[in-house]
C-alpha cells in the first residue's frame, strides 16, 4: 500500500478537501486504485450532532455513517463509496483506546498518548486503506489521507506525531507528503509573499514531517522566481512545487496538477515509476470546458434554514451542478431564507419579506432541502404551495417532503391543525410523526442513517421514469420523522400519491402530484450519491422541468435492444457535440437516468 498525505498550513479554508480529491482523480486516471480517508481532530466520535454553522453540512454514507463533508468530495470526485471508518476523528481513537484499557487490553500498563493514541492511530490508518471502496475485490494501490486543521493546530499533534511515526515505518518510496500553503498578493505591492509558506514548512518539519510536494494556493499562478524562492527556502525540487490558483470550477484542480505533472512527482515519490501511464482525463476536461462555457440559465429558488452559509448545502448544491451540466444550463441558485417570507417578516422587515417572494417567484424551480427544528418551517409551507398551485416544479428533500404533507393537508383537505409532531407533540392531525425505532434522548447515530431500499409503487410515475423504470433504488436517508402511515389513504384519496414505500409499506419514501408538471417529495437524501457525469436522477427531473423539457423528454423511449442509447458530451472546437456509447449491462445516462437489464438501480 502507498499512501499520500495532504496537510495546510498557514489559514483554514485553503480547499485540502479538493485538493486531495484531485490528487485521486489524477492517480485513478493513471491506472491506479484509490482511496481515501479523512482525519478531523476533535473530539466528537462523528459530525453528526455538529451545527451546519460549525463545519458545513453532514454527509451521510451508505453504511450510515455521518461524516465530514470532505468526504463527499472524494465520494463525487472519485466516484467510490466510502465507509463510516474512512473518517477518523480524536472521539473516535480515545473511545477505542479507553474501550481497549477498560476490557484490559494494556495488561496494567499506563495508557499514555505515545504509544497508544499513536498506535492507534496508524493501525486504523492501516485497517481503513485495505478496505476496498471501487466495487473491486482486494485493497486499493494508494491511500489520500488528509488531515484536517492548519500544521500548529494543539488538536492535530498526536496525528502529526503518528503520521511521522508511520511514514517512517512504512518507509521511503510508501509515503508522500502534499503541504497545501498559501501565497498571498499583497495589494499594496502586488508581489506574491512567500515568507508564510516558509514559516509553514518550517513548523511541519519541527514536528518530523516533511513535504515532498508544495501545493501553492494563490490567486494567480506563481512566477518562476517564486517557484525558484520557496524551492530554495523549503528545500522542495522546483517540479515539485504545483500552482492551484484561482479557478472559474473545482473541476479545473485535477486538469492543473495534471498540466503540471503533479502525477509524475507523486508516482516518483512514490517509487511506482512502472506506472508510466499519463493521465486520462478526456471526458472529465469535455465537462469542465462545458461548465465554463454554459450560457443559458436556469433559476433554482433554494429556501432553507441556513442560506447564510452555502457548505450547509453543499451536496444539494452539487447535485443541482451535476443535473443542470448534463442539462447543458448554467446553474443560477437564489438563496431564500425561508423564514423572509413568513407574514412576520412582513411586519417586521418587509424589504426582507418582499425580496424574498420575488426570487421565489422569479425562480424556474423551488427545492426545500432537509433540516431540523421549527424556524423557517411555516416559510418553506408557503414556498410549496406557491410553487403547487402555480405549477412551478418542486423537489422537496426530507423535512421539505414533510412540509409539503403538512401544507397538502392543510390548503387542500382544509385540515388546518395538521402538523409534524417534531412542531406539535399535541397535533390533532399528525401528518408527520416520530419514527418507533428512534431516540428522543440520544442525538447522535439515532436516526435511520445510511442506504435503504424503495420500492416504486406505480410504474409509469416520473420517479420511475426518471429512475429507468426499475423496481426499486437504494438511497442513502438521514431522518427521526416520517409521514404518518394512518394519513396516508386520506391524503391519497385527496390526490397525493405516495408512488415510492419502504419494504414493509409503511413508510412512505417518495410522493408525487400526477397532475403537476413536477411536485416530488422524498424522505431520502438524493444528493449523496450524486457524481460528475452521473446526476441524481430526481435532481435532472428538477432541472428539465425547469427548463419545460422534462414532459418530451418523458415521452422518448429508452430501451434499445435490451441495451440503452447513452448520450455523452464531447468537447470539439469548444462546441458541445452530443455522442452516442455504451457501457455494459449498467446504463448511466450523462442527462441524469440510470438504467440496468436487472430490476433495480443502486443510484
Amino acid at each position: 500500500m502507498k499512501y499520500v498525505l495532504v496537510t495546510g498550513g498557514v489559514v483554514s479554508g485553503l480547499g485540502k478537501g479538493v485538493t486531495a480529491s484531485s490528487v485521486g482523480v489524477v492517480l485513478k486516471a493513471c491506472g491506479l486504485r484509490v482511496t481515501s480517508i479523512k482525519i478531523d481532530p476533535y473530539l466528537n466520535t462523528d459530525a453528526g450532532t455538529m451545527s451546519p454553522f460549525e463545519h458545513g453540512e453532514v454527509f451521510v454514507l451508505d453504511d450510515g455513517g455521518e461524516v465530514d463533508l470532505d468526504l463527499g468530495n472524494y465520494e463525487r470526485f472519485l466516484d467510490i463509496k466510502l465507509t463510516r471508518d474512512n473518517n477518523i476523528t480524536t472521539g473516535k481513537i480515545y473511545q477505542s483506546v479507553i474501550n481497549r484499557e477498560r476490557k484490559g487490553d494494556y495488561l496494567g500498563k499506563t495508557v499514555q498518548v505515545v504509544p497508544h493514541i499513536t498506535d492507534a492511530i496508524q493501525e486504523w490508518i492501516e485497517r481503513v486503506a485495505k478496505i476496498p471502496v471501487d466495487g473491486k475485490e482486494g485493497p486499493a494501490d494508494v491511500c489520500v489521507i488528509e488531515l484536517g486543521g492548519t500544521i500548529g493546530d494543539i488538536e492535530s499533534m498526536p496525528f502529526i506525531e503518528a503520521l511521522g511515526q508511520f511514514s517512517y515505518r512504512v518507509g521511503p518510496g510508501n509515503f508522500c507528503l502534499v503541504h497545501v500553503s498559501l501565497v498571498p498578493v499583497l495589494n499594496v505591492v502586488g508581489e506574491q509573499k512567500t515568507k508564510p509558506t516558509q514559516h509553514s514548512v518550517r513548523g511541519l518539519r519541527g514536528l518530523g514531517l516533511t513535504p515532498n510536494i508544495l501545493a501553492c494556493r494563490s490567486s494567480s499562478a506563481l512566477e518562476e522566481n517564486v517557484i525558484e524562492k520557496l524551492s530554495r527556502f523549503c528545500h522542495v525540487p522546483a517540479a515539485n512545487i504545483i500552482t492551484l490558483h484561482d479557478v472559474t470550477n473545482i473541476w479545473h484542480i485535477p486538469l492543473l496538477l495534471r498540466e503540471q505533472k503533479a502525477h509524475e512527482a507523486i508516482l516518483k515519490e512514490l517509487n511506482l515509476q512502472s506506472v508510466d501511464r499519463y493521465p486520462v482525463l478526456a471526458e472529465w476536461t469535455a465537462r469542465t470546458k462545458l461548465c465554463d462555457t454554459l450560457r443559458d440559465p436556469v433559476r433554482i429558488a433554494m429556501v432553507g434554514k441556513y442560506t447564510g452559509l452555502s457548505d450547509a448545502y453543499l451536496s444539494v448544491l452539487k447535485a443541482l451542478l451535476h443535473a443542470s451540466v448534463e442539462c447543458h444550463k448554467k446553474l443560477v441558485v437564489d438563496w431564500v431564507a425561508a423564514s423572509d417570507l413568513e407574514d412576520a417578516t412582513e411586519e417586521e422587515a418587509p424589504d426582507a419579506y418582499e425580496a424574498a417572494w420575488n426570487l421565489l417567484k422569479g425562480a424556474d424551480g423551488v427545492l426545500v432541502p432537509g433540516g431540523f427544528g421549527d424556524r423557517g418551517v411555516q416559510g418553506k409551507m408557503l414556498a410549496a404551495q406557491y410553487a403547487r398551485e402555480n405549477n412551478v416544479p418542486f423537489l422537496g428533500i426530507c423535512l421539505g417532503m414533510q412540509i409539503a404533507v403538512i401544507e397538502y393537508a392543510r390548503s387542500v383537505m382544509n385540515l388546518q391543525d395538521a402538523n409534524s409532531t417534531e412542531f406539535d407533540p399535541d397535533a390533532k392531525n399528525p401528518c408527520v410523526i416520530f419514527m418507533p425505532d428512534g431516540s428522543k434522548t440520544h442525538m447522535g447515530a439515532t436516526m435511520r442513517l445510511g442506504s435503504r431500499r424503495t420500492y416504486f409503487q406505480v410504474k409509469d410515475c416520473k420517479s420511475a421514469k426518471l429512475y429507468g423504470g426499475v423496481n426499486y433504488v437504494d438511497e442513502r436517508h438521514r431522518h427521526r420523522y416520517e409521514v404518518n402511515p394512518d394519513m396516508v389513504s386520506k391524503l391519497e384519496s385527496a390526490g397525493l400519491n405516495f408512488v415510492g414505500k419502504d419494504e414493509s409499506g409503511n413508510r412512505m419514501e417518495i410522493l408525487e402530484l400526477p397532475t403537476h408538471p413536477y411536485y416530488v417529495g422524498v424522505q431520502f437524501h438524493p444528493e449523496y450519491k450524486s457524481r460528475p457525469g452521473k446526476p441524481s436522477p430526481l435532481f435532472y427531473g428538477l432541472i428539465k422541468a425547469s427548463c419545460g423539457q422534462l414532459g418530451a423528454w418523458l415521452q422518448t423511449p429508452t430501451p434499445v435492444n435490451n441495451r440503452f442509447l447513452i448520450t455523452r458530451t464531447t468537447i470539439s472546437n469548444g462546441v458541445a457535440k452530443p455522442k452516442a456509447y455504451q457501457n455494459g449491462n449498467t446504463k448511466m445516462l450523462l442527462n441524469g437516468s440510470y438504467y440496468s437489464n436487472g430490476n433495480g438501480v443502486h443510484a
